[in-house]
């Protein structure tokens, strides 16, 4: 008896950490660079925050004015930390900031 109230307690401690692990996981800061927190604001400020407004790399390095090899470079990071979403479309490729990445 005291056995099984014991095992039942460690199973719910087990569950409680593994929930908490899951929570927090999802959670993490994700270390930007200062040109990636550039290239972050110019889309935000060029408002592709949904799928729906997609910007490609030309119109962003327009706006935080660096040259496209650069920025199109720090897209492929941002997108490699999940913080900026990749649309193939036929021409050029769109982008977007995935909410509530940073």
């Amino acid at each position: 008896m005291i056995v099984s109230k014991y095992h039942s307690s460690l199973e719910s401690l087990i569950n409680l950490i593994i929930l908490y692990q899951v929570i927090t996981e999802g959670e993490q800061m994700v270390e930007l660079t200062d040109d990636e927190k550039k290239v972050v604001e110019a889309m935000r400020l060029l408002k592709a925050e949904a799928e729906d407004k997609l910007k490609d790399v030309d119109q962003i390095a327009k706006t935080v004015m660096m040259p496209k090899g650069k920025v199109a470079n720090m897209i492929v990071n941002l997108v490699n930390k999940k913080v900026v979403r990749r649309i193939a479309r036929e021409k050029a490729a769109g982008y977007f900031l995935i909410s509530g990445a940073v």
